[in-house]
């Protein structure tokens, strides 16, 4: 579809075709209504033409194929967590809702899987299977509100990602409805399967662009018998950034290895309490879980390397309470930069974390030159920094600063052999600096690629890649 020319407007002939596919109450047309389901949390906002809700995956099909035919763009959505402007219909036309495709179809304790359908949340599925002692590890801090068909959309990770890997590690198989409007399976039953390509992986992360999940097959892991948390406070974010190293570079793999910079620290310290020595420049939170007969001595190693001369103190949560005051901080961090600096610039970038010394003495030097204070905070396990640019909106001069500023710190995370992105996706925020990752020949592939599941271009358009 050639997103230069207007789009049609929904005519009473196309109106009617939507009513008979959505069904009763399944469809919202007042601009009244639809102006809820044209936002996302990067707080881009576009009204779209009509929002459906999908109930089952004929509907899905029949709505694909209309689109297709007008030539009326479909962008899925799921409850509007993300932070890239992904599910933002700015080039207008039709919202496509799953929040009523949530229903836990199966779970099969035996086989270590449980068969979803995308409007299911995060949390809703955690306690399902947890009853039965599994979880799934994709963890991000809004799993109360997210779907699981938006985990896999921008293959979203969390703390637990550093030991057991992201939503691709942990899907077996798809139910998917392309741009074409057919409908496929694809992946296994099994934790084993090389017949043909893997397209299962290639739609995780995908950002709605290459077809539309209406039903995942994800892999289980068992809950383990016990846990233990270490809370490691340096003198600066290099000693800390050391000990990351460290920690991993030895056997034992922590299930979690979370850090915040001083900025940050500083930040929780004004809304929380959060009683830390003098001098602390950088906190690490690392959790640690497995047998109950190795927990100790997992334990003693994590805390030997964790030690450098940069270590102020080593903590360790002996109680439920101790241990859920110390998450809640870190969970509290994102919402609390928010309340301070609503219109913050939020990147979710990742270096090797071997370079993330380098990564965060590069920050510093580039908060000095430009003047926008940068707080960060993340996954460190896993090198993923939630690089935080705190404007004033309003002040020209600023919003000027900062885009420089986020221009420099794109092209020092490529420099240290980093990437764009690692778990918040592209969306329309990024977009534009893909083809600085991405090299001519991936791009034109991607292009093809992308034809080939879509060739009318009426999902997700204008997202994930360059306009051009």
């Amino acid at each position: 579809m050639n997103t230069d020319n207007p789009i049609p407007e929904l005519s009473g002939g196309l109106r009617r075709s939507l009513a008979g596919i959505a069904g009763d109450g399944g469809l919202l047309t007042d601009p009244a209504d639809c102006w809820p389901y044209g936002y996302d949390n990067s707080r881009r906002h576009a009204l779209p033409q009509a929002v459906m809700f999908a109930t089952d995956e004929s509907q899905v099909v029949a709505l694909v194929a209309l689109c297709r035919d007008a030539g009326i763009p479909l962008t899925a959505r799921g409850r509007g967590t993300g932070t890239t402007g992904a599910t933002v219909p700015d080039r207008g036309g039709i919202v496509l809702s799953f929040e009523r495709m949530d229903s836990i179809l199966r779970i099969l304790p035996n086989d270590r899987l449980a068969i979803v359908q995308p409007g299911v949340l995060n949390a809703q599925l955690q306690q399902a299977v947890g009853d039965l002692g599994f979880f799934w590890p994709p963890d991000p801090t809004s799993a109360a509100t997210c779907t699981i068909g938006g985990n896999l959309a921008y293959n979203s990770a969390g703390p637990r990602a550093v030991k057991y890997g992201t939503a691709r590690e942990s899907t077996l198989g798809l139910r998917v409805v392309t741009g074409r409007g057919e409908s496929l399976r694809t992946g296994v039953m099994t934790t084993k399967g090389v017949v043909g390509y893997d397209l299962t992986r290639l739609v995780i992360g995908s950002e709605g662009t290459l077809a539309l999940i209406t039903e995942a097959t994800l892999k289980l892991t068992p809950l383990p018998e016990t846990k233990r948390t270490l809370r490691a406070t340096y003198g600066d974010i290099h000693s800390a950034a050391a000990a990351v190293s460290a920690i991993m570079a030895q056997p034992i793999i922590p299930c979690a290895l979370e850090f915040m910079d001083g900025s940050a620290i500083e930040m929780v310290r004004h809304y929380a309490e959060f009683d830390l020595p003098d001098g602390a420049g950088a906190v690490l939170m690392i959790e640690l879980d497995g047998s109950a007969a190795c927990i100790e001595e997992s334990v003693s190693a994590i805390g030997e390397v964790a030690r450098n001369p940069g270590l102020l103190e080593l903590r360790r949560a002996e109680s439920k309470e101790e241990i859920a005051a110390l998450w809640k901080t870190r969970k509290a961090l994102s919402p609390t930069l928010r309340h301070i600096a609503p219109k913050k610039i939020n990147e979710d970038v990742v270096v090797p974390v071997s370079r993330m010394g380098e990564f965060i003495e590069g920050l510093e030097r580039l908060s000095r030159t430009t003047g926008i204070r940068i707080v960060n905070f993340g996954h460190a396990g896993n090198g993923n920094i939630h690089v935080n640019l705190l404007i004033d909106p309003d002040d020209p001069d600023e919003v000027a600063r900062a885009a420089e500023c986020l221009d420099a710190v794109f092209a020092l995370v490529l420099s240290l052999d980093g990437t764009l992105s690692g778990e918040h996706g592209v969306g329309i925020e990024k977009r534009d600096f893909v083809g600085q990752e991405l090299d001519p020949a991936a791009l034109a592939l991607m292009t093809e690629i992308k034809r080939c599941f879509d060739p009318a271009g009426i999902l997700n358009v204008g997202k994930g890649f360059p306009q051009g």
